[in-house]
């Protein structure tokens, strides 16, 4: 059997439906989880869910063919799909891609639902991880988010000026 995941088509759904489609099995299934096994159950689900937007982003640079920051916002009209985002790009470059989101219908999305703290951990905490699989040599800066109540989200990506494997 092959170690490779099947081809993603799941955003042919649409990002912000799939989101929601997940937060309506996956909170409740938590939820009775952490009754029985105890609270330990978020932080775990915490850990796969940024392991799978790792996955995801490795495998959306090789979909795309191109590792590049340019190559990676031209990749992100998935998440913006059906008005999802609204967004203003403040750089794009080689080395940096700089954009504020000043509407996030996945927060409204997961505070209509009761569920704000599991939309950080389902959609806000895969962003890192998300370029880190993509290109691992992009250093990813938020230092707001909508979900946490701030008026907008600042993603700053910037290339680093050594590359990851040359650390020691």
């Amino acid at each position: 059997m092959s170690s490779e995941p099947p081809v993603d088509h799941l955003n042919d759904v649409g990002v912000l439906k799939r989101r929601e489609i997940e937060a309506r099995i996956v909170a409740p299934l938590l939820e009775r989880l952490a009754e029985r096994f105890g609270p330990e159950v978020y932080e775990t689900a915490r850990d796969v869910i940024v392991d799978v937007a790792r996955e995801q982003g490795a495998a959306l640079a090789e979909r795309v063919g191109d590792d590049s920051l340019p190559g990676f916002a031209a990749a992100l009209g998935a998440w913006s799909a059906d008005g999802a985002l609204e967004s203003e790009v403040r750089e794009l470059s080689d080395e940096v891609l700089a954009f504020d989101v000043t509407r996030c219908r996945y927060a409204e999305m997961y505070r209509s639902l009761g569920l704000a703290d599991l939309g950080a951990t389902m959609s806000c905490n895969r962003d890192g991880s998300l370029i880190e699989g993509f290109n691992p040599d992009v250093e990813f800066t938020r230092t707001r988010t909508i979900m946490s109540g701030a008026d907008h989200c600042d993603f700053r990506f910037e290339l680093r000026a050594t590359p990851v494997e040359l650390r020691s």
